[in-house]
């Protein structure tokens, strides 16, 4: 019997389910997909705590990526067929055994690349792309500084840097993972006992970086935008600050919400300074998520990218890997398996 994962109702990992359902049919532009593996991102976590939007009326179903097989094709749909494996970027729902996307969503898989590193890249890779390539423009003599340098999106944003030649790349993170930042080519610096601030504007000669990539938000966004260089640009693609833990805490996230900058056009452009906001699950231009995740394909189907994948936990354990995350035990992504 098919099966979903459902978030009940705002609240801590137990909220949600894993409960029967239909099985979904296609209808003329879209794909079946058996699920083989779903990304999990911090977003799910946002979202099952009731602060990311767009959110679904309850009981919905999270998920913004999924590898698998195509096991039913619309009748409008010329280009793909049963038994293709795939991935698929989702707008939402993809944590099931079974789902349909329209097809332009979807990419046939090189048989170089296995399922569980196609699922590590819709989110982390793309986002990263999206924000250093297309928005920032980045080349080789740029700077980089990434927060959270240690997830999902962080790691992809490490080897994209080291596959543009890019050098001048800090990256944030407990003093435990500095490791991995290091082995891909990032200073590593501690989030718990340095501030980023000062190293940067020590290292930088007071001018900052290029390109800071910031999950965090609230009164953080502040301070990664005071080492922003002339002519950068910062990327927020998260509010982690609103969810220090698993649990959900009004008074922390009003908090953190207040302490979020209210960006001033006037100081922006003279400045010089540039704000970008990033949510691919909400991106419409399919034609430019496909032209990137053709581009990320070819780096990992060459070996010049690699997903490091932390952990896979299975659908019945949906619960266990979301406080996974919120504990900041993951180096690179979690994924869910539909056995």
């Amino acid at each position: 019997m098919p099966r979903r994962i459902i978030i009940t109702r705002a609240g801590s990992p137990s909220v949600m389910k894993l409960v029967e359902m239909e099985m979904p049919v296609p209808n003329a532009d879209e794909v079946r997909i058996k699920v083989e593996y779903a990304g999990i991102n911090f977003a799910d976590l946002l979202m099952r705590l009731g602060f990311y939007n767009p959110k679904p009326p309850y009981p919905f179903t999270p998920g913004y990526e999924i590898s698998g097989t195509i096991d039913a094709v619309g009748a409008d749909v010329s280009n793909m067929k049963v038994g293709q494996r795939v991935v698929a970027a989702m707008s939402n729902g993809g944590q099931a055994s079974h789902v349909v996307s329209n097809h332009e969503r979807v990419m046939v898989l090189p048989d170089e690349v296995p399922l569980d590193v196609a699922a590590s890249i819709p989110v982390t890779y793309l986002t990263a792309h999206h924000m250093l390539h297309y928005l920032g423009h980045m080349n080789k003599d740029d700077s980089v500084l990434i927060h959270g340098g240690a997830g999902g999106v962080g790691t992809a944003a490490l080897q994209l840097c080291q596959l543009a030649g890019v050098t001048k790349v800090w990256a944030t993170s407990s003093g435990a993972k500095h490791a991995v930042i290091e082995k891909l080519g990032g200073r590593a610096i501690d989030r718990h006992s340095e501030d980023f601030v000062q190293i940067i504007k020590n290292e930088t000669d007071g001018q900052g970086v290029d390109h800071i990539l910031d999950p965090i938000g609230g009164e953080h966004l502040t301070r990664s935008l005071s080492v922003l260089k002339e002519g950068g640009r910062l990327y927020t693609f998260g509010m982690s600050a609103v969810a220090p833990h698993s649990k959900r805490s009004w008074l922390k996230s009003f908090l953190a919400w207040r302490k979020t900058p209210r960006f001033d056009p006037l100081r922006l452009m003279s400045r010089n300074r540039g704000v970008f906001g990033v949510h691919m699950g909400t991106w419409k231009n399919q034609e430019v998520m496909v032209e990137q995740l053709n581009s990320i394909l070819k780096g990992i189907k060459s070996g010049t990218l690699a997903p490091i994948i932390d952990s896979v936990f299975d659908a019945e354990d949906i619960a266990d890997a979301h406080q996974y995350i919120h504990d900041g035990k993951n180096t690179g992504k979690v994924l869910l398996r539909f056995k």
